[in-house]
């Protein structure tokens, strides 16, 4: 018998929206020009390239001038990190989070095997910042560089941006933000918030894999990361992947236009799953601020069984989670994330994350409410520390 497939796992990747494609085809096939040629063919190409960044800038609120088209959002971090302590040299000071995404922390522990000051910023239990920490790591700082995420991608926790830029503004520190799990989930206007540096991927919100943003604030000073081309206005060397580009616009225009509707939808899912798995799911923690987290995020630690365990099982039932960032898999040890949140020992290895997204259905989330549970059960009774005993089998 053939298993439907439930999609719970839009923080790892998104499924692109059917317009996206239909914006994509014809530069995938008749519109194959290079924007960079000088002959008309060409020319015509650059041109549309020009509208699409104005849609993305738009959906930032941004001059199209300030936005950078990359591979993806881990090429942005880079590009924001290293090009900001390439320009200043040893001296620069990186202030970050112990929560961050691989994609920043990886090259700031890079950095600091290379002799940079590095600060790793603690979180409580709920996942939120001390910004009296981060405003001790500046004082007396010349050239700084924070990177903190708007959102994290195993918690949903919204850090508070706005006051981290407020704080890297007083102290004269370059504030880059990670809003990667925030696109298309939340408002993003860099005139309000003032950040200096903003990384974004547009398969998280249903554009396709392989197409990035670096908004870089006019003023802002670093070095290109990728070199060998005039491209973007020579901060991204590399001849411009324009069907992708045309897909990101249309998805940042459908989120733009959507958004307001969607997220109160998605919330309300998310909400009802979760109802639906505390209740039926003795013994089980969420983790993250709940009260200040994003629409379509549920992370809940499920005591004395592995997340991996779940995961494996549930995907046998068609239904798709994730232990954590995507980017980490293949680990098995627990999410650095939920370990800095000091989650109990024994809930930090079954913690699990559910993500949702416009094209979920309230239905998928009863299906989920009704074998998530069983799931849990079976290995509850398999673990030599768990509570139950009586064999059980899955329906």
């Amino acid at each position: 018998m053939e298993t439907r497939t439930v999609y719970f796992d839009n923080n790892a990747t998104s499924r692109v929206a059917p317009e996206v494609v239909e914006a994509m085809l014809p530069y995938l096939k008749d519109k194959y020009g290079n924007p960079s040629s000088m002959h008309a063919f060409g020319g015509a190409i650059a041109s549309d390239v020009a509208r699409a960044r104005e849609e993305v800038a738009a959906f930032i609120n941004c001059s199209p001038e300030e936005i950078v088209f990359t591979s993806c959002a881990t090429e942005s971090d880079n590009t924001a990190i290293r090009g900001v302590a390439e320009y200043f040299g040893r001296s620069t000071k990186i202030v970050t989070t112990a929560v961050e995404h691989p994609a920043v922390l990886q090259p700031c522990r890079r950095l600091k095997a290379q002799g940079y000051e590095v600060v790793e910023l603690g979180v409580d239990g709920l996942g939120r910042l001390n910004l009296e920490e981060l405003r001790q790591n500046l004082k007396g700082t010349k050239n700084a560089l924070v990177s903190v995420m708007w959102a994290n991608n195993e918690t949903g926790t919204i850090f508070p941006v706005d006051e981290v830029a407020a704080i890297c503004r007083e102290y004269g520190a370059i504030f880059h933000t990670d809003a990667v799990q925030v696109a298309g989930k939340l408002p993003v206007d860099v005139a309000k918030t003032p950040v200096d540096m903003l990384s974004m991927s547009g398969h998280k919100f249903h554009a396709p894999k392989g197409i990035g943003i670096l908004y870089v604030r006019k003023g802002t000073r670093f070095k290109p990361f990728m070199l060998g081309g005039h491209q973007e206005a020579g901060r991204r060397a590399g001849t411009e992947n324009v069907p992708y580009i045309v897909g990101l616009a249309e998805a940042c225009r459908l989120a733009r236009t959507g958004m307001a509707e969607e997220t109160p939808a998605i919330a309300k899912m998310r909400d009802r799953l979760e109802e639906g798995l505390l209740a039926a799911c003795p013994d089980t923690l969420v983790n993250g601020d709940r009260a200040n987290r994003l629409a379509n995020t549920l992370n809940l630690a499920f005591e004395y069984i592995e997340g991996e365990a779940i995961a494996y099982h549930l995907s046998d039932l068609g239904i798709c989670i994730s232990t954590g960032s995507a980017c980490a898999s293949g680990s098995l040890d627990p999410s650095h994330v939920i370990r800095a949140m000091g989650v109990p020992f024994v809930a930090v290895h079954g913690s699990v994350r559910f993500s949702l997204s416009r094209y979920n259905t309230m239905d998928e989330v009863e299906y989920a409410i009704e074998k998530v549970p069983q799931v849990v059960k079976r290995l509850r009774e398999l673990s030599p520390f768990g509570p139950d005993s009586a064999p059980a089998t899955f329906q």
